[in-house]
């Protein structure tokens, strides 16, 4: 009977902690839509107001500025006060400014938007990550369910503004300001129902780890710069150098895409398997091969499915780092969820103008060419990580 009791405890638990992510699985996937909308708006930037590659990759680096330079205070912030309205306000950010971006008749005031669209997003990673894993306690498939929200965010961007953005203009960004205000009073409204008392009750859980954290985050910097860089080009290459159509290349953005939440629901189930350093270095090499095989695919439909196993591979480390760097500073939760999902993902968009200017000089396919070699220095890194102390 006791040990009844208290499966049935656990159990309820368990369905608790359940429906209490699903808040903060919606809210990362509104929050990392409008990083998804940013490079599916790109294209019409370039092809409606005439864009250089170099101006085009500047908007890229406009979002990513603003996501990444606030980033390591807001987590400093946040893993020493409550700040239960970072994270709303952040998506509401988010929204406004990419949303208005569209709008905005000069370049400056097209960057000041998206670099305000940034700021909105490094808001909500780090609160929204240590309170995720308040909620999550310790379930690593929360945690993975938690960072797939992101993914999908980033995946329904080009599927849902790709259309609007083809038959409205550049202007239609505009149309996706509401479910960031929305998202952002419901957020709201739960942090004031549910997190009373929850950051007093945490208690020191271990030592901190910053060496291994600091190669962990370079890690997430090589990934977010091959994510970031096919998420701007990938369209253009299909455009421009395999002749695809305007649609057709929004679709294999797409699909890298739909790749990407796929693959990081597929390395939180293989971490469960075979454990989380594993896994970072099997997606870090596995991505080698697909980057190359993406590039030199000559037909633009039969690419739609290489662009789905690229986005698989470059993503399989993507939750993994997330729980890991959580597991290397226990005592800051908001910090490592701030720099995986936001600092880290933000400074591969540092890295865009560079590709900008290969694109300028030498055509979008000599940027995928570039991406091919850029796993090898995740490999190397990968493979010097040391195992994490266990969490209680």
């Amino acid at each position: 009977m006791v040990s009844t009791g208290v499966r049935d405890a656990t159990s309820v638990a368990t369905t608790s902690a359940w429906k209490r992510m699903r808040y903060w699985v919606i809210a990362h996937a509104v929050d990392d839509f409008y990083q998804g909308l940013v490079p599916a708006s790109i294209p019409f930037f370039v092809l409606e107001r005439h864009y250089s590659y170099v101006a085009a990759s500047g908007l890229a680096l406009a979002a990513a500025l603003g996501s990444s330079l606030p980033q390591p205070v807001l987590g400093l912030l946040a893993d020493r006060w409550r700040l239960l309205w970072l994270a709303p306000a952040g998506v509401a950010v988010a929204g406004l400014g990419a949303g208005l971006a569209g709008l905005a008749p000069t370049y400056p005031m097209v960057w000041m938007l998206l670099l305000l669209s940034g700021i909105g997003v490094a808001a909500f990673h780090p609160s929204a990550g240590r309170d995720a894993r308040r909620d999550a306690g310790n379930s690593a498939s929360a945690m993975s369910l938690f960072a797939a929200g992101g993914s999908v965010g980033f995946f329904l961007a080009p599927a849902l503004a790709t259309p609007a953005l083809v038959s409205y203009g550049v202007s239609a960004t505009a149309f996706f300001i509401p479910p960031a205000v929305l998202m952002g009073f419901v957020l709201w409204r739960y942090q004031l129902r549910h997190s009373t008392g929850a950051l007093a009750a945490r208690s020191t859980v271990g030592h901190d780890r910053w060496v291994p954290f600091l190669v962990l985050t370079a890690i997430a910097v090589v990934r977010a710069i091959i994510s970031f860089g096919l998420s701007t080009f990938i369209a253009l290459y299909w455009i421009n150098s395999l002749g695809g159509a305007r649609s057709l290349g929004g679709a294999a953005l797409t699909a890298f895409m739909a790749g990407g939440v796929a693959g990081t629901l597929l390395g939180g189930r293989i971490a469960d398997r075979i454990g989380m350093l594993r896994t970072v270095q099997i997606g870090s090499v596995a991505a080698i091969p697909a980057l190359v095989t993406l590039r030199i695919v000559p037909d633009p439909q039969l690419g739609l499915a290489v662009a789905v196993l690229t986005g698989v591979t470059v993503n399989i480390p993507f939750a993994v780092l997330v729980k890991l760097g959580q597991d290397y500073l226990p005592n800051r939760p908001g910090t490592a969820a701030g720099v995986t999902l936001g600092l880290a993902v933000s400074a591969g968009g540092l890295f865009v103008p560079v590709l900008g200017t290969i694109a300028d000089h030498q055509g979008p396919q000599a940027v995928l060419t570039t991406l091919c070699f850029v796993p090898v220095v995740a490999v190397g890194l990968a493979m010097i990580l040391p195992h994490p102390a266990n969490r209680g």
